[in-house]
């Protein structure tokens, strides 16, 4: 086994100085009741006695050796912390863990308030009206959260305006203090909703304690709201500190590898049995999609509201990412039941968040496409709770609208707890799912030919517990590597297994940017893609545990400055951040151990593994909108829609069919494509099936391509210009079940084309039109050849030229044959015969030979 050199520690840049923004006008009258319990009109930033704690913080320990180090996401279980001599935060997260060791002993709510009432900060804040008065049109459980917020030493997000500790001390009894008790007590006592001016404050409030309610729910593990903030300070003081604590402080010996595993560009025979393995098992494959993430970078607005909106809703290559996923999956669906002829339906979980009303959209989704023919029980979504952010020089919660924190999805790996929580697992059993695929929403070509298949069939042929796709890493990409981790526990146990590393942390483990690889896929530390096989008992039993296991890789990125608009409609930005979990760190939790120290062949036997694939066949995201001032295409939706364009010409060139080559990402920066190819997933979506269906002919540069039907036949067409297919029953048709819903039933009266010996010519897409976006398929068309194919309508064309602008509309249940008529064509439209109105006059039969998929025409 190779050992992976790795550089020392450097220092880490000081965090970025909170912004001071310009004083604020007085608040409007209609906010001024709140005015004593709104955070300060971005004054400049407040500071509290732990605030100079924070300014300098020494190292705590030792620096381990490089080879070990990690981000700090040590759990929070670990022991009492430093004494405060040799640590200055560690009096306020002394402080705080002893409040949270109280909440933990006490047995019942009446406990935890008397638990509460006892710290010093409930006791200043609240005072005599601790235990009633003030909170006593609360409920018990609404008064907990308001003390556990102020236990917490976040007391500002109800108005308090001090300076200090000095100032608390010496207002405690004052004039300040009841101001605001007072106003909260107006708020209290208007709970029952009776509120002349429309419900704002009391709805504020409510928003509030909804708030705290679910970061104390969602954190139980950790111990609720208080824990949250422990964790925080924690990996703050971690930032501030050149030797940052991690989670394998208490191992001797660690170090990092790069994997090996199965690489399906070179192992083919290999790659196509293991793909047939993962389409053989899908009736017990689950699929989990965790969308709930803002997708700032894209800067996606309602062009007609101006609503900012979420990434699931990108307008890519003609319909949202959310609808590109199920294209996806019920492709696969599709060729399941080609070999095996049965209907699969795959359950969808999808973990949304109320982030730009993300959870109402995708529902709304759904909704409008009738639940994409699946039934509305083939699906559960389960919403992500926001998190506070928080400012990185003191840890105080940023305070956006009155009353309310800036809140923000505290990360993809919060799906495994979550999970648990909403009973997902238990509704996947259900469905008699014993694994899953796991992909983001961003990344449009994940499904590409057959590395998730292959993913998923190695995962459950070999029982492991996760696996990963991976891929060789782009130079300064924003994205995490996979390491094969190596060490050696206290206990003497040697320790092994595939897990990710993010990008955030390479300084500290001095991961350094891949070199030249030459064109190998394993010379470096592989990109970390987010595409995973899990088992589902496996991620199941991490994701139940009452501890902070169950929030693998926990981080918090303190280095971008975050940007929210206060109560007031003013801008405001502050360095800070959020505990973020990474659902792929769940390997962690999969390590298998041995009593000596192992080779490389180890992996093979491990519980993890990956496999390889180029690049371009496993992620290309649409991550950010591009800018005028960039110079990169990367993560972009123009730089992804060329890796798409790229597997085209790779597909279609593989068919004896002429081309044009796609250049450097440069090259098109700043001008057009050389051409535009879309072909629906259910046309394979195994490369090696596509390619029995594409034999022969060119395509020709600046010309278009759509074809949006499973059933077809191309061969030896010539194209210069835009061809356009475009199916109602793509896969099959639709029909209402007993509760009403359309369920799309694969193989039944789908539509079909051929095209043999055709020549097609126009002058397609008017590439010089400004309106043109390409990303989108939105573009302006001269002349094109559009096909419609209604119901199980057929086309056929053969030994013909279609020159100029056409459009074929082809009724259900008819056949149109287009054939050449002296210096023309003849259109002929039949009749289907009734016998063959299901299965078509013709259809693609799929057979296993060995480990591929073979196929034969059978023509009624």
């Amino acid at each position: 086994m190779a050992f992976v050199k790795k550089e020392h520690d450097r220092p880490k840049p000081p965090a970025t100085k909170l912004s001071t923004p310009l004083m604020a006008p007085p608040p409007p009258p209609h906010l001024r009741l709140l005015s004593p319990l709104l955070p300060p009109l971005c004054p400049p930033p407040r500071r509290r006695a732990r605030t100079r704690f924070l300014s300098a913080l020494p190292s705590p320990s030792p620096s381990p050796s490089p080879s070990s180090q990690r981000v700090s996401t040590a759990s929070l279980d670990r022991g009492p912390s430093p004494s405060p001599e040799h640590h200055p935060l560690a009096a306020e997260l002394a402080r705080l863990a002893a409040a949270r060791a109280r909440l933990r002993s006490a047995r019942s709510l009446d406990d935890k308030l008397r638990a509460l009432d006892a710290e010093p900060h409930v006791a200043a804040f609240f005072g005599d009206a601790s235990g009633g008065g003030v909170l006593g049109g609360l409920q018990p459980r609404e008064a907990y959260l308001l003390k556990c917020l102020v236990a917490a030493g976040q007391d500002h997000v109800l108005g308090w305006a001090g300076n200090g500790a000095h100032d608390r001390e010496r207002h405690s009894s004052g004039s300040a203090l009841r101001e605001a008790l007072y106003s909260l007590a107006g708020l209290v006592g208007k709970w029952s909703g009776e509120d002349v001016a429309g419900g704002g404050e009391t709805e504020l409030l409510r928003q509030l304690l909804k708030f705290l309610g679910d970061i104390d729910e969602f954190y139980d593990c950790i111990g609720g709201i208080i824990g949250y903030q422990i964790m925080a300070l924690e990996l703050i003081s971690a930032s501030k500190s050149k030797d940052s604590k991690h989670r394998h402080t208490q191992d001797k010996f660690v170090d990092f590898h790069v994997p090996t595993g199965v690489n399906l560009l070179e192992d083919t025979e290999y790659a196509s049995q293991a793909a047939l393995w993962g389409i053989e098992g899908l009736p017990e494959l689950g699929e989990i999609y965790p969308i709930g993430g803002a997708g700032d970078r894209l800067g996606l607005v309602d062009s007609d509201t101006g609503e900012s909106l979420p990434a699931a809703l990108l307008p890519y290559c003609g319909r949202s990412l959310l609808e590109g996923l199920m294209r996806d999956l019920q492709a696969r669906e599709f060729l399941h039941f080609k070999i095996f002829g049965k209907q699969c339906v795959t359950p969808v979980a999808i973990m949304t968040s109320s982030v730009k009303n993300n959870h109402e959209h995708i529902v709304a989704i759904c909704e409008r496409l009738e639940w994409f023919g699946r039934g509305r029980e083939n699906f559960r979504l389960f919403e992500q709770p926001l998190v506070p952010v928080v400012n990185a020089e003191d840890g105080d919660w940023l305070v956006g609208k009155s009353l309310l924190p800036v809140g923000k999805p505290g990360g993809h790996g919060a799906i495994w707890k979550l999970a648990c929580d909403r009973g997902v697992f238990e509704w996947l059993y259900r469905h008699g799912r014993k694994g899953a695929t796991v992909r983001q929403v961003s990344n449009v070509v994940a499904a590409t030919d057959l590395t998730l298949m292959a993913l998923a069939g190695i995962g459950m042929r070999h029982n492991k517990k996760l696996g990963f796709a991976s891929c060789e890493r782009r130079p300064g990409a924003t994205e995490g590597v996979n390491v094969l981790i190596e060490k050696q526990n206290l206990d003497g146990l040697w320790a092994y297994g595939i897990t990710c590393i993010e990008y955030t942390e390479f300084e500290k483990y001095g991961i350094s940017e891949p070199a030249d690889h030459n064109g190998s896929l394993q010379a470096s530390y592989p990109a970390n893609t987010n595409i995973m096989y899990v088992d589902l008992q496996a991620v199941e039993e991490v994701g139940s545990r009452r501890n902070a296991s169950c929030l693998p890789g926990m981080v918090m990125n303190l280095k971008k400055a975050i940007s929210y608009v206060d109560h007031l409609g003013f801008e405001c930005s502050a360095a800070g951040g959020r505990l973020e979990c990474t659902m792929q760190n769940i390997a962690d939790n999969f390590m298998n151990t041995y009593s000596y120290r192992c080779s490389k062949a180890i992996e093979s036997e491990l519980d993890t593994f990956i496999v390889y694939n180029e690049r371009k066949k496993v992620t290309s995201s649409a991550k950010k909108k591009l800018k005028p001032e960039d110079r990169s295409l990367h993560q972009t939706p123009e730089g992804s829609l060329l890796d798409i364009m790229r597997n085209a010409h790779d597909l279609l060139s593989s068919s004896s069919i002429e081309v044009p080559k796609v250049k450097d990402n440069n090259e098109y920066l700043r001008s057009e494509l050389p051409f535009l190819i879309f072909l629906h997933p259910a046309l394979g979506p195994f490369w090696e099936i596509i390619k029995q269906k594409f034999v022969g002919g060119s395509i020709s540069k600046g010309s278009e391509l759509q074809i949006e039907v499973a059933e077809f036949v191309w061969k030896d067409v010539e194209l210069d210009g835009s061809l356009i297919i475009l199916a109602d029953n793509i896969m099959g048709s639709t029909k209402r079940n007993t509760h009403g819903e359309q369920i799309l039933h694969y193989g039944a009266r789908c539509a079909r084309c051929k095209l043999q010996s055709v020549k097609i010519v126009n002058n397609g897409i008017s590439w010089d039109s400004p309106s043109n976006v390409y990303w989108k398929h939105d573009v302006e068309r001269s002349e094109s050849l559009k096909i419609i194919l209604h119901g199980n309508a057929e086309f056929e064309a053969k030994d013909v030229l279609l020159k100029g602008n056409h459009m074929f509309e082809v009724p259900d249940g008819h056949r149109m044959r287009i054939i050449q008529d002296g210096s023309g064509f003849a259109v002929k439209l039949d009749r289907i015969s009734k016998e063959m109105m299901d299965s078509g006059s013709w259809y693609w039969e799929y057979m296993v030979d060995g480990a591929h998929v073979k196929l034969n025409m059978v023509e009624l």
